[in-house]
């Protein structure tokens, strides 16, 4: 009987699989495959491309704005974790201690990460240049005020999505070890220290690689708030947007006046790519890491 259910299934497997199989071709891999040979083109119409080799790379590694974003992006990435972690943490700790209340709060707390980042953009640059107008400047004025306006917003967005995991690690510490640490007179301080976060690793591992390639991929509330202003001139002339992160710096590239920033702006992409996939494969190292040793 079972035999019968079988081959069926392994014979006709193919035509369930070949239309997913199919549509990620056509809309992954085909489109991955061509961006990384336009990468080494220029061209204007991906119908009429030149091959240029690795000038295109050569470019965007010499380009000052390219660089700058670079650090100014892992200076956020590295603020923004620390920010989003510490405080999601801290809510998901308080909100597993019997608060009343406290799945009215996690709501709450989630709601944001459901907005747009163009429309929490926009919201948050009003309230800012509402505030910074009395003091007579604008986010837009100042580089400091554009980068915490970044790092207020994306803790305001992504403090309740860390949370949630982390109260899913809460909820899996062992209550008999809460009970023995209880017993054996530790504090609440030493509990928390020596129990329960070395139990909540596995979902500390995923939220600091999640909210590092959140920080790193930030494109829409950038847009939003600042557009990458103010901007600074360099001595030969160019301009540097002292708040533009790399995914608007590329777009900007790839969408500049000049027709062969078409090439440089999808050679960033490329980089831009290897940056995050060697994140995520870093991310995925740790956390099979973790689940050995367990």
């Amino acid at each position: 009987m079972k035999g019968i259910f079988k081959n069926p299934i392994r014979r006709w497997g193919w035509l369930f699989l070949g239309p997913v199989t199919a549509a990620f071709c056509i809309g992954f891999v085909w489109p991955f495959i061509q961006g990384i040979y336009l990468s080494f083109c220029k061209f204007k119409l991906i119908s009429k491309t030149s091959w240029v080799g690795f000038q295109n790379y050569a470019a965007a590694l010499k380009d000052a704005s390219f660089v700058h974003s670079f650090w100014y992006t892992a200076l956020f990435a590295i603020v923004s974790l620390i920010f989003i972690n510490v405080l999601g943490f801290a809510a998901a700790y308080a909100l597993t201690q019997g608060i009343k209340g406290s799945n009215l709060y996690r709501t709450v707390f989630f709601m944001p990460n459901l907005i747009g980042g163009i429309v929490l953009g926009y919201i948050w640059s009003m309230i800012f240049d509402g505030i910074l107008s009395r003091y007579g400047t604008s986010i837009l004025l100042e580089t400091k005020y554009g980068f915490w306006g970044l790092i207020i917003l994306m803790c305001w967005q992504q403090i309740g999505y860390v949370m949630i995991i982390y109260i899913a690690g809460l909820q899996t510490v062992p209550e008999d070890m809460l009970e023995a640490a209880k017993i054996d007179g530790a504090t609440k301080t030493q509990t928390l220290f020596r129990v329960t976060i070395p139990n909540v690793m596995p979902a500390i591992t995923i939220c600091t690689f999640l909210s590092l390639t959140n920080g790193f991929k930030l494109f829409d509330q950038n847009l939003a708030l600042t557009a990458g202003q103010p901007f600074i001139i360099q001595p030969d002339g160019s301009t540097v947007k002292t708040t533009e992160m790399l995914a608007l710096n590329i777009y900007n590239t790839f969408y500049g006046q000049n027709s062969a920033s078409k090439g440089v702006g999808q050679a960033k992409a490329v980089l831009f790519f290897i940056l995050v996939a060697g994140l995520g494969l870093l991310q995925l190292k740790f956390t099979r890491k973790r689940e050995v040793q367990q």
